[in-house]
């Protein structure tokens, strides 16, 4: 018969298998914490993407309303019925523009705070801006986008537009900024340019 001799246990098992566990947690937890985070982060974006292409929309709007012949007079000069939530869009393309005219020394505070002009007097103080709502007028968008219009000129640009007398004509390139933003957190522009043949034409 063999002796059995018993060794006193130093519970090192334990204690080995109770830092692996702390261990283990720790990991689980820090992970965790790393997909709650890229969640928010993709949540974000696509939030943020979501507003740009709305705004990025009603960007388009402001350029397909400058398109074809027709209303020739109210793309070169402000107009303040153009702005308003009446002048639904046609999908023929006699369209009005919003377009505007600068009244202060900055192009960024008019951005922000636009004046419609009308012949020599201020007829609108307040923000202008054109609500998009595509073809259907009683359609709501996610971040209510608007826009708005000037000739480039208004910019400081006068040399790019139609030569001395083309204007009063209606006849040459001319040359526009739009502007357009989705509530107060996303901002966008767009330039563009038309050909017109004159307002006799």
């Amino acid at each position: 018969m063999t002796p059995i001799f018993h060794r006193s246990q130093g519970g090192a098992v334990l204690l080995v298998s109770l830092v692996m566990l702390l261990v283990l947690t720790v990991l689980a937890v820090s992970s965790m914490r790393g997909v709650t985070l890229e969640s928010r982060i993709t949540a974000n974006r696509a939030h943020d993407m979501k507003f740009q292409n709305v705004a990025d929309a009603a960007l388009r709007e402001a350029e397909f309303r400058f398109y074809g012949p027709g209303n020739l007079a109210d793309k070169l000069e402000a107009n303040a019925q153009n702005c308003s939530t009446s002048n639904t869009l046609n999908p023929n393309g006699l369209n009005k523009p919003c377009l505007l005219e600068i009244k202060t020394d900055s192009l960024l505070a008019f951005v922000e705070q636009p004046e419609l002009i009308s012949g020599n007097f201020l007829e609108v103080s307040s923000s202008i801006w054109m609500p998009y709502r595509g073809t259907d007028p009683e359609a709501e968008t996610e971040g209510d986008a608007y826009y708005h219009s000037i000739l480039a000129d208004e910019a400081s640009n006068a040399a790019v537009n139609a030569e001395y007398g083309g204007r009063g004509e209606g006849s040459g390139t001319f040359f526009y900024l739009n502007n357009g933003k989705t509530g107060d957190s996303m901002y966008l522009q767009s330039t563009h340019a038309n050909i017109y043949l004159g307002l006799n034409n």
